[in-house]
């Protein structure tokens, strides 16, 4: 097929682009930064900006030619204090370049026949107690409300073209994202669980990540809404637990709520608390997880 992707730069896109070329497909990939990438065509454009969709534009006629679109665009949560500005940008990366590319794709006479876009676990909220799945309410926190506004963007897509939303968990992967964080402190000696441990962890491989992505692109059973999470939620303090006996190394030193709230500020809350999310319509279309246990996850990054 003949894709576009969005956001595909980052940890994600570090395994998917090498995969969708293996796979025989033809990639134009956007960046905000000037990239050079073998085997591909790489677009230099802010996505959240209107001009750039504007007819004869570049990334324009690139969506013409596409067949297929992933969308994954979208500002990191959880590294920078939750100041008003910092929120504008997370808004901003998400909804408004679904939102123009959605507009694009339904003004467009040769709209792609499949859009894969991004959403996150946080549209459930969080809870310690509750399990969730795809059918379960939004919640009411910043995050809840920022995923259903962002999937909502999304399904303004005409049905001409087949729409799959995955809610993204915590991507495990050992050159990046919270395990590439995690892994310096542990292999130090000093990693332990945060907060109080108890927040769930609704996790995947980065690898079962890009299967996915990839499965929906190209089989025609995949519409709708997916949970994208192994069907093994942990604990943090399991998840470090686990973490400490892949690497050989203790895992007994917590690391303080206050502490990270001191850094982040309300950003914070996507480590303190967590959502027990199942994937139950994954499980259902016979999907096939390469790593659906942490154990197995961690032996196959570390």
């Amino acid at each position: 097929m003949r894709l576009l992707l969005l956001g595909c730069t980052g940890l994600v896109g570090r395994e998917l682009v090498p995969q969708l070329l293996a796979a025989g497909h033809t990639l134009t990939v956007v960046s905000r930064q000037q990239r050079e990438l073998a085997g591909l065509t790489c677009l230099q454009a802010d996505p959240s900006l209107p001009e750039v969709w504007a007819a004869g534009s570049a990334l324009q006629q690139a969506l013409a030619q596409a067949e297929g679109v992933v969308n994954l665009a979208g500002e990191p949560i959880a590294e920078k204090r939750w100041t008003p500005a910092h929120l504008e940008v997370l808004h901003r990366s998400r909804i408004d370049t679904t939102r123009h590319l959605v507009a694009a794709i339904n003004a467009s006479a040769t709209p792609p026949q499949v859009l894969v876009s991004a959403s996150a676990v946080g549209f459930y909220g969080t809870s310690e107690t509750a399990s969730f799945k795809e059918d379960s309410p939004a919640g009411a926190d910043v995050l809840g409300k920022l995923c259903a506004q962002w999937e909502a963007a999304a399904q303004e897509v005409k049905p001409s073209t087949r729409l799959v939303i995955t809610r993204i968990g915590i991507v495990l992967a050992a050159d990046g994202g919270a395990l590439g964080k995690m892994l310096p402190i542990f292999r130090a000696g000093f990693g332990g669980p945060i907060g109080s441990g108890q927040q769930w962890m609704s996790w995947i491989s980065r690898t079962d990540l890009c299967q996915l992505i990839s499965a929906a692109l190209s089989d025609e059973a995949f519409a709708g809404i997916y949970n994208a999470t192994a069907p093994n939620p942990v604990s943090m303090r399991e998840f470090c637990s686990e973490l400490g006996r892949a690497l050989r190394r203790p895992s007994l030193l917590p690391v303080p709520g206050a502490v990270l709230k001191l850094l982040l500020g309300d950003g914070a809350e996507v480590v303190l608390q967590g959502q027990q999310v199942k994937p139950l319509r994954l499980q259902t279309n016979g999907f096939a997880f390469s790593q659906a246990s942490l154990p197995e996850c961690f032996d196959a990054v570390l």
